[in-house]
């Protein structure tokens, strides 16, 4: 599953994980902490939506 940031468009993806900001490959979503920000524009997960 994907999610995407809803200001500016950077894409978490559950498969590959955000290995720089310290999220393992296979991160269910729901699991990625609470306090995690966008890396390019620094909001916070209820500004995240899930893909299509």
């Amino acid at each position: 599953m994907k999610y995407v940031c809803d200001v500016c468009g950077w894409e978490y993806d559950e498969d590959a994980g955000y290995p720089e900001g310290g999220i393992a490959a296979g991160t269910k979503w729901e699991n990625v902490p609470e306090d995690f920000a966008c890396p390019l524009c620094a909001v916070g997960k209820d500004m995240f939506t899930k893909a299509e």
